[in-house]
C-alpha cells in the first residue's frame, strides 16, 4: 500500500517535471529549429520523459533507481 506522503510526493515530482518537460517542448518550437531537428529533439524529449515516469514508478513500487549517481 502507497502511504499519503508519498502519493503527494509522486503527484508533486510528475507535476514539476511535466512542466520541465513542457517548458523543453515549447522552447524548441519557439526557437525556430529547422524540421528534421526539431523533430529529432521532441522524440528525444519524448524519450526522456517516458524514462523519467518509469524510474519514478520503479522506485514507488520498491523497484532499484533506474538512474544512479
Amino acid at each position: 500500500m502507497i502511504s499519503l506522503s508519498a502519493a503527494v510526493m509522486l503527484i508533486v515530482y510528475l507535476l514539476v517535471a511535466g512542466l520541465i518537460f513542457y517548458l523543453l517542448h515549447w522552447l524548441i518550437g519557439y526557437v525556430g529549429i529547422p524540421d528534421p531537428f526539431a523533430k529529432v529533439a521532441r522524440i528525444i524529449l519524448a524519450i526522456l520523459a517516458v524514462l523519467v515516469v518509469i524510474g519514478l514508478l520503479l522506485s514507488l513500487v520498491g523497484g532499484g533507481p533506474v538512474f544512479r549517481p
